[in-house]
């Protein structure tokens, strides 16, 4: 399953739930991850999406350790299956 693939199934369900999933890119600031997810009632959280079986780099690890530090949620998705599930977490956190 391709990276993009399962990125525009999380744009369609972000959607349909009333929220936005924009692109999130940092000129400067590598290793971010690639959607801030919003959801209605101020619900935010940071997703990045791999191919099936991938695994965050080095760096990819780093930036979601500091942005859960600051209290924020941070997802890797790898699979559609999990989109719903994430949904629903960040909609009950």
């Amino acid at each position: 399953m391709k990276e993009k693939y399962i990125e525009q199934k999380l744009i369609l369900a972000v959607k349909a739930k009333g929220g936005l999933a924009l692109k999130f890119v940092s000129p400067g600031f590598y290793g971010v991850p690639d959607r801030l997810v919003l959801l209605p009632n101020a619900l935010i959280a940071f997703v990045e999406l791999k191919r099936k079986g991938e695994k965050l780099r080095p760096l990819q690890l780093k930036r979601k350790n500091q942005l859960k530090a600051l209290g924020f949620s941070v997802y890797c998705i790898d699979d559609v299956k999990e989109i719903g599930g994430i949904l629903d977490e960040i909609r009950t956190t």
